[in-house]
C-alpha cells in the first residue's frame, strides 16, 4: 500500500540524488557507443535507396481511390500524380513556384506542367489526404506495425523565417511564459508523434495552431482509426497528469510525476506511482527511451526544415504529414 508520503519522498529524492545519478551512468555508456559515422552513412544511403525502390508499388497502391464525377473542370493530374509531386516537393524542400518551374522544365520526360496554384491546392486536395493515410497504412503494415512499445513527444514548426520555434520557446521559459499565447499561434504550429521504438516508425500524429494538448488529442483521435494497439508508452512532464495516464488505461505508462502529486487517481495512475517508487532505476530505463521521439524529430527537423512553407491549417497539416511518411519510407 503506497502512501502520499511515500511519493513525495522519492520525488525529492529523484530531483537531488537519482536522476543525477541516471544521467551520469547514461553518459558513461553512450560514451562506450559512440557512432560509427562511415556504417551510419552507408546504413543511410542503404535505407534512401531502398525508400526509393518501394515507393513506386506504394504510390500506385494507395492512390486507388474509387473517384465519383463532378461537376465542372477535371482536374489534369491523376491521384498517383498528385501524391507524387507533393512528396517529392516536400523531400526537396521547394515553394510552390521553384517546384512549378522545375515541372515545366522536366515536362517533356513527365508530360507534367502545372502552375504553382494547381501544387499548393494539392495541400487541401481530398483525394491526396485519402491518399497519404492509404500510404501511411501500406508502411506500418509493411514494418508489421501492431502492437507496439511507443514514446511520444511534441515539437513545433514555424510559419515564417522570422520567429525560430527553439529560441522563442526558451525565450518565453526566461519570462515566465508572460508573453501573449496568441503569438504562438501566429508563428507557430505544435505537432505530436507518437513512435513506435521497435521500428522507429511514427505510428500517429497531430497539429494545432492552439496548443500541444490540442496537437496531442488529434494524434489520439488518428490513432483510435488505425489497427495498432499501444503496449507501454513513454511521454515528458507535460503530460505526467492522471487525465493522459488514463487515455493509455491498458498500457503501461512511463511519465515522471510532477513535484505536487498524489497517488489519487485511477488503478493505472497508481500502478505507475508504484513501480517508480519500487524500482526507480528501471522505470527510468524504460522512460528514457523518449530519446528516440527527440532524436527522431531533430532528424526530421534537420532533412525537411524547422519551417512549414504554408498558412492555412489544413494545409500546414498535410505538410507535416509529408514528413511523417518520408520518415516512415526511409525506415524501410
Amino acid at each position: 500500500m503506497i502512501t502520499n508520503k511515500q511519493l513525495s519522498k522519492k520525488l525529492v529524492e529523484f530531483e537531488k540524488i537519482i536522476q543525477k545519478k541516471y544521467v551520469r551512468k547514461s553518459k558513461r555508456e553512450s560514451k562506450k557507443k559512440r557512432r560509427n559515422w562511415k556504417t551510419y552513412e552507408e546504413e543511410y544511403m542503404t535505407h534512401v535507396k531502398t525508400a526509393m525502390q518501394e515507393l513506386e508499388p506504394l504510390l500506385k497502391e494507395a492512390s486507388s481511390i474509387k473517384r465519383f464525377s463532378k461537376r465542372g473542370k477535371k482536374f489534369q493530374l491523376s491521384i498517383k500524380q498528385k501524391i507524387t509531386i507533393l512528396l517529392i516537393k516536400h523531400l526537396m524542400r521547394k515553394n510552390n513556384r521553384p517546384m512549378a518551374g522545375m515541372l515545366c522544365l522536366f515536362s517533356l520526360l513527365s508530360g507534367v506542367n502545372i502552375g504553382y496554384k494547381t501544387i499548393e491546392r494539392l495541400y487541401s486536395d481530398d483525394e491526396v489526404e485519402m491518399a497519404l493515410h492509404n500510404l501511411h497504412i501500406l508502411l506500418l503494415n509493411k514494418k508489421n506495425v501492431k502492437k507496439i512499445d511507443s514514446t511520444g513527444d511534441a515539437t513545433g514548426y514555424g510559419l515564417t523565417i522570422r520567429k525560430h520555434y527553439a529560441t522563442e520557446m526558451q525565450k518565453l521559459k526566461e519570462k515566465g511564459k508572460k508573453n501573449d499565447g496568441r503569438k504562438k499561434k501566429k508563428h507557430f504550429v505544435f505537432s505530436f508523434m507518437l513512435m513506435d521504438l521497435k521500428t522507429k516508425m511514427y505510428v500517429c500524429y497531430g497539429t494545432s495552431f492552439k496548443s500541444e494538448k490540442e496537437a496531442f488529442d488529434r494524434a489520439m483521435r488518428m490513432l483510435e482509426k488505425i489497427d495498432v494497439k499501444v503496449e507501454s508508452v513513454r511521454l515528458d512532464k507535460y503530460y505526467s497528469c492522471r487525465v493522459y495516464v488514463d487515455r493509455f488505461s491498458n498500457s503501461n505508462v512511463y511519465v515522471i510525476p510532477k513535484s505536487n502529486a498524489t497517488i489519487r487517481g485511477s488503478q493505472n495512475w497508481k500502478r505507475l506511482v508504484q513501480k517508480f517508487i519500487d524500482d526507480t532505476m528501471n522505470f527510468l530505463k524504460e522512460y528514457y527511451q523518449r530519446e528516440n521521439s527527440e532524436s527522431g524529430i531533430a532528424r526530421d527537423k534537420k532533412m525537411f526544415g524547422w519551417k512549414v512553407g504554408q498558412k492555412r491549417e489544413d494545409r500546414v497539416d498535410k505538410a507535416i504529414f509529408a514528413t511523417t511518411i518520408w520518415h516512415n519510407l526511409l525506415l524501410l
